[in-house]
């Protein structure tokens, strides 16, 4: 399907806002995105989860380190923390734009 300026069509959330955290994890090793719709993180920073994207981009996770906020790969969080463990299934709203 034409997902337009989304990554996927689902996405995973501990509400129906995607507001509540899911998971903290720690930074397995350094990451800078490829635009500002990445969120950049150091080896061994705290990443929090906010939801987890399905089907196309299931590489994909978004989640905040400090006051950034944006999408980041999966693989690189080694996770240490899970708030939740039930996890509602929602459409994706268009994905975050850079500015």
């Amino acid at each position: 399907p034409d997902l337009g300026r989304r990554f996927a069509e689902r996405k995973r959330c501990a509400d129906l806002e995607c507001s509540l955290l899911m998971c903290r994890g720690k930074a397995m090793r350094d990451f800078k995105g490829p635009d500002c719709r990445f969120v950049n993180f150091k080896k061994g920073e705290a990443v929090y989860v906010y939801y987890k994207l399905i089907g196309e981009s299931t590489e994909l996770w978004a989640g905040s380190v400090g006051s950034d906020f944006g999408y980041f790969p999966k693989d690189l969080l080694e996770i240490n923390h899970n708030y939740y463990n039930e996890e509602l299934e929602l459409p994706t709203d268009v994905s975050l734009t850079c500015s």
